[in-house]
């Protein structure tokens, strides 16, 4: 249920894994045998439409720090099972598809209608995916990340350690790319735990706001991030109280989209945010 404060749409983006390895636990919809627990799937959608989700996100491949990709065929083999299954009982709760893989794609809108693409590797992962994405008139989340996750290094020694600079330079390029295949409706997502040293998570969420100059919706993703954990030792499961704090500072600094996996408690900090930013007026 999008937001509006201000002249801003605050919009809430529920996260679910149809994997085995994501590093949020509670999160992973599929053992390591392989089986997709399609009833668990639904049944944390229709809580996540419940709570007030604007969108669901659906990845097949984890992408967390280190991991291997698992190829467009053995991703699709686990989206494939549920999306059938997602579309028969949600038919009108739009889907986000996380995955670098163009003919993921395609098939995706065969099977659901068209989705919002969610790509780490913004198009560098599959020389197709910016023209597809263009040719179906999809819309699309562009991130930033260096290099694929199983060899991703931290900024430390890129841009003079301008993490930023980087950052920009990125998106600045990126924009050219989408207007070249003819994507219109793109969000930036600066990819906070992606390549980057806690300390450069935490500068990118200070100078959030510079990111607005592209004139993009700005998504934050940090929900359970090891940038948090690891910062407070403690684990991705005692982490939620400290995510809502930083999904506030996100608001603040011009993100009109969080990406999270626990709805309620996002659309109660966009509450907030919503009733402070009116407090102002």
């Amino acid at each position: 249920m999008a937001i509006q404060t201000g002249d801003k749409t605050i919009r809430v983006i529920g996260i679910v894994n149809i994997t085995d390895d994501s590093f949020f636990s509670p999160s992973r919809m599929m053992d390591r045998y392989g089986y997709v627990d399609i009833g668990g799937v639904l049944e944390i959608i229709g809580q996540m439409q419940d709570d007030g989700a604007d969108l669901i996100d659906i990845g097949a491949c984890s992408s967390r720090p280190g991991c291997k990709g698992i190829g467009p065929e053995r991703e699709w083999e686990r989206l494939g099972k549920a999306l059938p299954h997602i579309r028969l009982e949600f038919p009108d709760i739009p889907l986000s598809i996380d995955t670098y893989h163009s003919s993921v794609i395609e098939k995706a809108c065969d099977v659901a209608g068209p989705v919002m693409v969610n790509d780490i590797t913004s198009g560098a992962g599959d020389p197709k995916m910016l023209e597809t994405v263009g040719r179906l008139g999809l819309s699309y989340v562009a991130m930033h990340m260096r290099g694929m996750p199983e060899e991703m290094q931290n900024l430390t020694d890129y841009e003079n350690g301008d993490v930023m600079a980087a950052i920009k330079k990125h998106f600045e390029e990126f924009a050219l790319k989408a207007e070249e295949a003819g994507i219109k409706d793109w969000i930036l997502d600066p990819g906070f735990g992606f390549a980057k040293t806690t300390d450069q998570n935490y500068t990118i969420l200070e100078r959030l706001g510079e990111f607005e100059k592209f004139g993009h919706p700005i998504m934050a993703g940090l929900s359970r991030k090891s940038m948090i954990y690891k910062l407070l030792e403690i684990t991705p499961e005692e982490s939620l109280p400290s995510v809502q704090a930083l999904n506030m500072v996100a608001l603040e600094r011009g993100a009109t989209l969080l990406r999270v996996h626990d709805v309620a408690d996002a659309m109660r900090t966009v509450r907030l945010f919503k009733a402070l930013n009116e407090a102002k007026n």
